[in-house]
C-alpha cells in the first residue's frame, strides 16, 4: 500500500500563453515597451524569437495586458496562423488591423471617413486578387479586359442576394468598377499605388489621434513559409509608417526556412548562405531572443508549476512564492533555485503534505528533465501534464494504491529520454516473476558511487584514479557490457541516481500505466529466456526462423500466444516499411505449424500502414492464411491496398495479383 501523501494530484497545466510570469519573461515585454516608447515617431519592426514553447506568446500577452498611461497608444493583435489557407496573407493583415480599428468605437468617430476610405481600397484588393491575383499590378498596374469583367461581377456580387440586390445598387456597383477602373488609368504603376495606401493608412492614423499603434503579431512560425513571408512583406510595404511598431513573435530557424524556400533559385556558394539571414535582418529591426532555461531555472519554473496546480496562482501566498523566485531568477548566473524551506516560509498553512510531496519530486527530476527538454517550457509542461493523465488513469483503474508518484515520474523520465534502456528494463521486468530489473538495480548501485563532474564522493565509497582523477569503485572494474553501454549515454548519472532507486522495486503496475504508448506488459509477460530465444530466431532471417519451427510447435498454448503477441509488437515497431519486416517471415513461418492465429495475423494485416507498405506486401500472405475465410478476409485486404497503398505495391499487386 502507498502512502496517499506520496501520490499527489497535480492540476493540468494550461498550454496557453500567460500574464502570469512564471519566467521572468516580464523583463523582455518591458524592454521592449521601453525601446517603442524611446523611438518616438519612428516605424519599428521588434522580433521576440524562441523555438516553439519557448515562451513568445506569454511575452505578447504580457506586452497587450500593460496599463498605458495615456489613450493614445492603441494595442492590436493579429494571428497569422488563423487565417492560413482561408485568405490572402497580405490582406489578411492589413483588413484584421483595420477591422479592429474600426472595433474601437472612439477611434472610428474619429477617423470614419478615413477608415471607409482604407476599407474600399482592401475591398478593391480583394477583388483584384479574386479577378486573377495581383500579377495584373505587379506587370503594369491595369487589370486586363478579362480581369475587368471579373471584376464587375465581384462588385455586383457584393450586393447580388436580399435586400441589396436592386437594379439601383447593381448599376451603381458596375459604375463604381468603371470609376475604379477610370481612376486605375491615373495610377500606372504598383509603386504609386502602393505610396497611396500608405498616405491613407497615414492620414487614418492622424486623424485617429493615435500616437502609437503597436501590432503584435503572433504564430508566424506555424504558417506555411509562403504566408509567413508575404505577412513580413506586407507590414513593410503597406503599414509600416511613422507611429506603428510592430513586435513579430516567431521561431527564428522558421523564417530563415521559409526565406530559402521563397527564394529556391539562390546560386550555391558562401555569399548566399548568408541571405535568408540579411533578409529577415530587413524585415525586423531589433531581434529579441528568449533563452533557454538552465538546471536551476527549470528546477524553480517545475515547482511553481506544481504548487500553482494544487494551492492556485492566485493567491497570496502563491504570489509570495513567485517574488521569491523572482529573486533567483534575476541573478540566474549564481545559480540558485526555489526549494522546499522557500515554499514553507510562503505557503504558511497552504503548506500539505501534497505540495511537500510535489516539491520534493520536482527537485529530483529537474536535472534530466532540463537537460532532455532543452530548458523549453512547453516540454516541461507537457511532462508534467502526462504525469498527471497517467497519475489519473491509474486511479480511475483502481490501481492508484500501488503507484507512487515519483516511482512513475522517474520512469517516464526514461521512457521519454533514454527509450532504448526503458525498454530493455520493461523486458526485464516482464520476464522476471517478482517484476524487477536486475541491470537497472545494478546501474543505479554503480551510478550512486560514480561522480558526477565536479562532484567529489567520499574516501569511503570511491577510490580516486592516479591519470585522470576519475572518481571509481571498485564494483565498476566488473565487466558489465549492457551497464557499461549504459553508463556512456548523456545524463543518465543524474537520472540513476535519482531518488528514489526503483532497481528492487515491482515495477509491473507503472508498465500498465504507461502502455498508453505500447502495451509492454503484454508484450513482455512471462516471456522467459527459452521464449526470448524463439522470438530472437524467429525475427531474424528465414534459415534461423525454420530452425526452431519444431520448438515452435512443441510449446503449449500459452507459450505459443505470448511467442506471437512479441512478434506481432516486433512488427509494429517497423519504421522503414519498404523492406520486408524480419519478423513478418518469422509470423508466416509460425502460422505453418500454429494455425490458430490466422486471424490474428489478419488482424495485423489491416493495421499496417498500407500507404507505407512496399511492393513485399503484395504476396506470400497465402502460406500463413489457409482457412476459406481467412482467404476471403485476405483478398478483401489486397483489393484494399489497390487504392490505399504505395505505388510500389498497388504495381506489384496488378501485375502479381496478390495472393
Amino acid at each position: 500500500m502507498v502512502d496517499a501523501s506520496r501520490t499527489q494530484k497535480l492540476g493540468f497545466i494550461s498550454d496557453h500563453e500567460t500574464k502570469i510570469d512564471l519566467l521572468r519573461n516580464k523583463a523582455i515585454a518591458t524592454t521592449i515597451l521601453d525601446i517603442i516608447a524611446g523611438s518616438g515617431t519612428q516605424p519599428l519592426t521588434i522580433g521576440v524569437h524562441g523555438y516553439w514553447g519557448a515562451g513568445k506568446s506569454s511575452v505578447l500577452e504580457m506586452i497587450a495586458d500593460h496599463d498605458f498611461e495615456d489613450e493614445k497608444t492603441l494595442v492590436i493583435r493579429f494571428n497569422g496562423w488563423q487565417f492560413e489557407g482561408f485568405e490572402d496573407a497580405k490582406i489578411a493583415l492589413i483588413e484584421g488591423i483595420i477591422d479592429q480599428l474600426i472595433a474601437n468605437k472612439t477611434i472610428y468617430n474619429k477617423a470614419k471617413d478615413q477608415i471607409l476610405d482604407v476599407v474600399k481600397r482592401i475591398d478593391w484588393l480583394k477583388a483584384a486578387k479574386k479577378a486573377g491575383g495581383l500579377a495584373f499590378t505587379v506587370a503594369t498596374g491595369l487589370p486586363s479586359p478579362d480581369q475587368a469583367l471579373e471584376l464587375t461581377k465581384f462588385a455586383i456580387g457584393k450586393v447580388a442576394g436580399g435586400e441589396w440586390a436592386t437594379p439601383e445598387n447593381i448599376a451603381a456597383a458596375t459604375e463604381g468598377v468603371k470609376g475604379y477602373l477610370k481612376e486605375a488609368e491615373d495610377k500606372p504603376t504598383v509603386a504609386k499605388n502602393i505610396r497611396e495606401f500608405n498616405s491613407a493608412f497615414k492620414l487614418l492614423i492622424e486623424k485617429a489621434e493615435i500616437d502609437r499603434l503597436i501590432v503584435l503579431v503572433d504564430d508566424l512560425d506555424r504558417c506555411l513559409p509562403e504566408t509567413a513571408i508575404e505577412t513580413l512583406e506586407a507590414i513593410r510595404l503597406f503599414v509600416l509608417l511613422p507611429r506603428t511598431a510592430f513586435v513579430i513573435g516567431a521561431d527564428e530557424t522558421m523564417i530563415r526556412y521559409a526565406v530559402t524556400k521563397h527564394f529556391p533559385d539562390l546560386p550555391a556558394g558562401a555569399a548566399n548562405q548568408d541571405y535568408p539571414r540579411a533578409y529577415l535582418e530587413k524585415l525586423i529591426q531589433v531581434p529579441f531572443r528568449i533563452p533557454a532555461m538552465g538546471e536551476a531555472e527549470t528546477k524553480t519554473y517545475l515547482t511553481l508549476l506544481a504548487v500553482g496546480s494544487i494551492v492556485g496562482e492566485n493567491s497570496e501566498e502563491f504570489n509570495s512564492l513567485l517574488e521569491k523566485a523572482e529573486d533567483y531568477m534575476s541573478t540566474p548566473w549564481l545559480q540558485k533555485s526555489i526549494g522546499d524551506i522557500d515554499v514553507s516560509n510562503s505557503l504558511g498553512a497552504m503548506y500539505t503534505s501534497e505540495v511537500v510531496s510535489a516539491v520534493s519530486m520536482m527537485a529530483q527530476i529537474s536535472a534530466v528533465l532540463a537537460s532532455g527538454t532543452k530548458g523549453n517550457p512547453r516540454n516541461v509542461k507537457r511532462f508534467l501534464n502526462s504525469l498527471t493523465l497517467r497519475l489519473a488513469v491509474a486511479e480511475a483503474r483502481g490501481f492508484q494504491n500501488v503507484i507512487e508518484s515519483q516511482i512513475l515520474a522517474k520512469i517516464m523520465l526514461a521512457e521519454q529520454f533514454f527509450p532504448d534502456i526503458f525498454e530493455e528494463i520493461a523486458r526485464e521486468v516482464g520476464t522476471n516473476p517478482d517484476g524487477v530489473s536486475s541491470s537497472l538495480e545494478r546501474l543505479e548501485e554503480r551510478c550512486s558511487k560514480t561522480a558526477a563532474p565536479n562532484e567529489n564522493l567520499s574516501p569511503d565509497d570511491s577510490e580516486v584514479s592516479d591519470s585522470d582523477n576519475t572518481v571509481t569503485t571498485s564494483t565498476e572494474q566488473i565487466h558489465e557490457p549492457r551497464i557499461d553501454a549504459w553508463m556512456v549515454q548523456p545524463n543518465i548519472l543524474p537520472w540513476a541516481r535519482q531518488k528514489p532507486k526503483i532497481g528492487t522495486k515491482d515495477l509491473r503496475p507503472y508498465l500498465f500505466v504507461v502502455n498508453d504508448v505500447k502495451n509492454f506488459a503484454i508484450m513482455t509477460a512471462a516471456l522467459d529466456a527459452r521464449l526470448l530465444t524463439l522470438v530472437e530466431k524467429l525475427s531474424k532471417d528465414d534459415l534461423a526462423a525454420a530452425s526452431v519451427l519444431p520448438s515452435v510447435a512443441a510449446l503449449v498454448p500459452e507459450d505459443k500466444m505470448l511467442v506471437f503477441e512479441e512478434l506481432r509488437a516486433i512488427v509494429l515497431k517497423t519504421t522503414d516499411w519498404d523492406r520486408k519486416p524480419a519478423a513478418i517471415t518469422g509470423m508466416i513461418l509460425f502460422l505453418t505449424k500454429v494455425s490458430e492465429f490466422e486471424s490474428r495475423y489478419l488482424e495485423l494485416l489491416e493495421q499496417l500502414p498500407a500507404e507505407k507498405l512496399g511492393s513485399w506486401a503484395a504476396a506470400g500472405h497465402d502460406r500463413a492464411v489457409k482457412t476459406p475465410d481467412g482467404k476471403t478476409r485476405l483478398s478483401k485486404i489486397v483489393e484494399g491496398w489497390k487504392t490505399t497503398g504505395s505505388e510500389s505495391l498497388k504495381s506489384m499487386i496488378q501485375a502479381d495479383g496478390g495472393r
